[in-house]
């Protein structure tokens, strides 16, 4: 692989112009793609073999037209003070808002009236109007919205307090400016990193074209593939990561390779033939864990995990072939200044890396037992994981959906905001069978009569639980009813289809635990020619998660420094993070390993001894490694500045992943073990050394002198002879 990946480098600093005008070609045709396709037409949610999407399956059957997957709102009203919204001046404005809804968009299905549907609080302070629309939330045209926010707007102004909530205003996360302080924060690294705007401005403007031909690309396509609207935001969030990492591995290696005294062009090819190798594995755990994701049966997770691989391979392609091209553009500038002019002497301090290392070997115990037991009593918090999904309840304050949630608590009870339907495929006996054995169960507050369709053989109950939809109270309350009732009784609703989604995640974890880690099991023991070695960064990957976990349930779920990261309300955990987490972070931080550990068996291979091989990986790597780890937890920072709760919690959960992994686990734990094991962390049965094909990721074949000819063309040297 070194040399294939050798000629590939050479070529590309070649051909610079050539491969340059390609990807910009091919940006320009993503972005001419993005611009020109057609909004996407959905955005359905659906979770194969739940009982939650069979009943799903079963409303569309057997009540045609009823829109069950359509978008609802409700419009929540609250008299002023001393007023009651019977009071005949209140009810006419709300009638007046009932036929605006109705006449607004053709795309409403129904509008209740609160006055004859039973939408009025007990004390009369508090109405909901409810509004049921033909299409789902993100296929709702904004004229639609805009006519359903000028109505609340209205009678606001007519002296009510009007909020309206539901998923008929569920819009694209808004992008906040955090996104540009991780991207303006990577810059700065990398200047510090390098002492070369040039050098450090490679990494960024690859990236950035590298994440611009993934995202518009999945712009263009979200109309055909059904992409949902956090699709690009997860590619734009690990695209930008790795892109900018990938990068600063292959320039760092090339200005080494050029203070060793190699030409330009040789050195773009060692780069690519060394660092380049390291690149390649480490973007295939993160495209093996991504793609991994389908094994959740999700069809939502498995797109947003194939186009999040999809953008890695892009950031994989233009590390092997654009940062070659455009290192032959900036020519002696990719150096710092005084390199250039000679002025900087050769310092033979052992620099941060070498004294860290150093350390580590001399008290490996300690530095084991220190990160170990310091991330597992980060890791604790995780034994209280509780998972869900966020409600509107998890939404700023300043949000018209969080207040209408609360206006429902306070009037009604917090169950009003996560009804529960009941859906019977039985005749009218079975229906109210069915709704006598519900009203006796703990936990209801109301229960409907039954809504039977045209033929009689299948009703709708409406359930309203004692509490909140992300409660453990109603999550227990809904299996209750499953388990009272009948097979032909089944709980959907958005509150169960929610509580059925995380525990389809839970299903899933360990079964894709196994895949993810033991694919990239087998591809590091391909790289390093070892079984500890894999074994130890799998194991040290896990804690890491693990703590990350613990963290973010410390945040998000018991408020503990929350007001800092913009938690406004506690709840449960996104039912997809600790799988994501998993998928994601898994293949991030093998990144670090792959860079590290492969100086390292460089080393090993060309003779070092097991402290000394630590010791150079360190010198050699330390410094870009951190450089590498700092960048994605800016970047992934960024995103903990969106409103939207579920990207936040995404985004400090995986700046926490890295925090753990790359500067406890892979700075500190990793060196420590293999001081431990010494010799033994290198050893491979011989049975499997011959079977395992030789990969040459350390580039032994890379290694003959800078002026022989075989350097310049591996076949250089080769002549024909007789035999």
């Amino acid at each position: 692989m070194a040399t294939f990946l050798y000629k590939l480098g050479r070529s590309a600093y070649r051909r610079r112009r050539l491969v340059a005008l390609l990807w910009v070609a091919l940006l320009a045709l993503a972005g001419a793609g993005a611009a020109s396709a057609p909004a996407a037409t959905s955005s359905s949610f659906s979770i194969p073999g739940t009982e939650a999407q069979k009943a799903f399956d079963l409303l569309e059957q057997r009540f045609p037209g009823g829109n069950a997957d359509g978008a609802t709102a409700r419009v929540v009203f609250k008299a002023p003070e001393g007023q009651k919204m019977t009071d005949p001046a209140n009810k006419a404005k709300v009638q007046d808002v009932v036929g605006e809804l109705k006449s607004g968009s053709d795309q409403v299905a129904s509008v209740t009236d609160p006055y004859t549907a039973q939408a009025v609080s007990r004390d009369g302070s508090t109405a909901y109007v409810s509004v049921s629309y033909k299409l789902s939330g993100m296929e709702l045209s904004d004229a639609t919205r805009e006519a359903l926010q000028k109505t609340g707007h209205d009678a606001q102004g007519q002296g009510l307090t009007v909020e309206i909530g539901g998923d008929a205003l569920q819009t694209m996360p808004e992008t906040g400016a955090g996104e540009i302080v991780g991207v303006v924060i990577a810059g700065i690294v990398l200047v510090i990193t390098f002492g070369s705007l040039v050098a450090a401005g490679l990494p960024l403007l690859t990236a950035i074209i590298g994440v611009g031909i993934g995202v518009s690309s999945i712009t263009a396509l979200a109309s055909v593939l059904d992409l949902g609207s956090t699709t690009s935001t997860l590619a734009m969030m690990i695209g930008l990561a790795v892109g900018i990492d990938y990068a600063l591995f292959i320039v760092s290696r090339y200005r080494a390779e050029l203070a060793d005294g190699r030409e330009r062009e040789d050195a773009a090819g060692r780069a690519v033939g060394t660092a380049g190798s390291a690149v390649v594995f480490a973007g295939l755990t993160v495209v093996i864990a991504l793609v991994g994701l389908a094994v959740v049966n999700i069809p939502m997770l498995t797109k947003m995990g194939f186009a999040a691989a999809g953008t890695v391979v892009i950031a994989v392609l233009i590390a092997l072939t654009l940062i070659p091209a455009l290192l032959g553009f900036a020519g002696s500038k990719v150096v710092g200044r005084k390199e250039r002019k000679g002025l900087k002497k050769a310092d033979d301090k052992p620099n941060m890396g070498t004294r860290w290392a150093r350390f580590v070997i001399r008290r490996p115990v300690m530095v084991l037992l220190v990160g170990v037991l310091g991330l597992g009593a980060i890791a604790l918090p995780a034994a209280s994981l509780e998972m869900g999904l966020p409600d509107d309840g998890a939404k700023p304050a300043s949000a018209t959906e969080r207040r209408a949630y609360d206006l429902l608590s306070d009037g009604f009870g917090p169950g009003f905001n996560g009804p529960l339907m009941v859906v019977v495929d039985g005749d009218k006996a079975a229906a109210d069978s069915t709704v006598s054995t519900i009203k006796g169960l703990d936990g209801v507050v109301a229960v409907t009569p039954p809504t039977p369709n045209k033929s009689g053989d299948t009703a709708m109950i409406t359930v309203i639980p004692k509490d909140r939809p992300s409660s453990v109270e109603t999550e227990n309350l809904v299996h209750e009813i499953r388990a009272s009732t009948g097979d032909d009784v089944l709980v959907t609703g958005a509150t169960a289809m929610n509580i059925d989604f995380s525990q389809k995640m839970n299903d899933a974890l360990v079964p894709y635990l196994a895949l993810v880690v033991g694919l990239a099991f087998l591809l590091l023991m391909l790289v390093f020619r070892s079984i500890l070695v894999p074994l130890k960064a799998a194991l040290g990957f896990l804690l890491s998660v693990v703590a990350a976990l613990g963290a973010v349930v410390a945040v998000f779920q018991w408020g503990w420094l929350g007001s800092l990261f913009g938690v406004e309300q506690t709840g449960p955990i996104m039912s997809m993070m600790p799988i994501f987490m998993v998928g994601v972070v898994f293949g991030l931080a093998m990144d670090y390993e792959v860079f590290l550990v492969t100086r390292m068996r460089e080393a090993y291979v060309h003779g070092e001894r097991p402290g000394e091989t630590i010791v150079t990986g360190f010198r050699h790597s330390a410094r870009v490694v951190t450089a590498a780890a700092v960048i994605m937890i800016a970047v992934f920072s960024g995103f903990i500045g969106m409103t939207d709760q579920m990207i936040k919690m995404i985004g400090f959960g995986l700046a926490v992943a890295v925090l753990f992994d790359a500067f406890v686990v892979r700075m500190a734990i990793v060196p420590a073990v293999l001081a431990l094991l010494s010799h033994k962390a290198w050893w491979l049965p011989k049975w499997l050394d011959r079977i395992l094909p030789n990969v040459d990721v350390e580039g032994e074949a890379l290694a003959a002198p800078a002026d022989s000819p075989q350097d310049a063309d591996p076949d250089a040297g080769r002549r024909l002879v007789k035999v």
